[in-house]
């Protein structure tokens, strides 16, 4: 799954409308909300810098209260260029020879630097690991990137040490596993109980019209197809939640995300896409609601990571366990676990 980050929408008006869910509240709060991928000291940034208007009319008040039916326009400044430098920051690797290397990305980490996230990513981190080998791999801007994870959502990744590690894999994540060994398999958490124990959501997806940083099914999108299969049911009266195993055929932006939510099954703690489902923490017991609202991201990981090597030609395979945060979820879930058939 790819992750937005504000370079996509460099220059261009970014507008929102405000409904009754965010009436009320603070302009920078809203803004935050909204735009998760943007900080918000960087929002507030922008706002007294004047990059905000609501109904035409600049406003440069980060508390301004907004009310529904005004519209919000953000248009951010095109990011500045910088190379990117080397950080010792330590990597979780489960892998690496001379022409890759494969690591279980934590939660919280950017991919690669981008305005509101200059430092402190993954591509800082593989280009102090790896040496000045690796600057220039694939891009100056993303080095050896060939995949991305959303910030939030943690998991195994692999990345390119050579022009044709780069190439070869790059090759096999456009062709997303329909012709060759690529695998990727995902591990969600989501509200309700699914009508069956596997199924495929084939919807194309494109940016919301009332948020850029947003996608939605839309007629006009990007083919996205993502096959699901139950791992494990809980629940009890009143509520129901969902383990599933994820895999895409195509790797569109959020894709796991939205194409749940369009099924009305939206991943446990998704800010974004599950906002509607805040209220059914109330329904929980305490020690399940607990994990839920410590985890403040998304209950999506990327477990399987499966290709060929580019030199050797050999299918390789890895797995990263569960995130300690998803590990106590799945522990507070246990003792409301239901059997079902397969």
């Amino acid at each position: 799954m790819a992750e937005n980050t504000e370079e996509e929408f460099e220059g261009e008006a970014v507008e929102i409308v405000v409904d009754e869910t965010l009436a009320g509240g603070r302009l920078d709060a809203v803004l935050a909300k909204a735009h998760p991928v943007l900080s918000r000291n960087r929002l507030k940034d922008l706002i007294l810098n004047q990059a905000v208007s609501i109904n035409g009319a600049i406003v440069s008040e980060p508390k301004y209260r907004v009310s529904a039916g005004e519209t919000i326009t953000l248009v951010a400044p095109p990011p500045e260029d910088p190379e990117p430098q080397p950080e010792n920051i330590p990597l979780d690797i489960l892998y690496e020879d001379d022409q890759l290397i494969v690591i279980n990305k934590p939660v919280g980490m950017v991919v690669h630097p981008a305005p509101g996230s200059p430092s402190g990513t993954l591509v800082n981190a593989l280009i102090y690991h790896c040496g000045s080998s690796l600057q220039g791999i694939g891009g100056v801007r993303r080095p050896g990137i060939v995949h991305r994870l959303d910030r939030d959502t943690s998991g195994v990744m692999v990345a390119a040490k050579t022009e044709h590690a780069h190439k070869h894999l790059s090759d096999q994540f456009a062709d997303h596993g329909r012709t060759g060994p690529l695998h990727r398999a995902y591990i969600a958490f989501v509200w309700g109980s699914t009508e069956t124990a596997k199924g495929t959501v084939d919807a194309p997806l494109g940016r919301d019209a009332n948020n850029r940083l947003k996608q939605t099914v839309r007629k006009d999108g990007r083919e996205a197809i993502t096959h699901y299969f139950v791992e494990a049911r809980f629940g009890d009266v009143g509520w129901d939640i969902t383990r599933v195993q994820c895999h895409l055929e195509t790797g569109r932006t959020h894709q796991i995300r939205v194409h749940m939510a369009h099924i009305s099954h939206p991943l446990v703690a998704d800010a974004v896409y599950a906002s509607g489902y805040a209220t059914k923490i109330n329904k929980l017991p305490a020690e399940v609601a607990g994990p839920i609202q410590a985890l403040g991201r998304q209950a999506l990981h990327a477990a399987e990571l499966g290709f060929e090597h580019p030199t050797s030609g050999e299918e390789m395979f890895f797995e990263a366990p569960l995130p300690p945060d998803l590990q106590a979820l799945e522990a507070a879930l246990e003792p409301f676990n239901k059997a079902f058939a397969r």
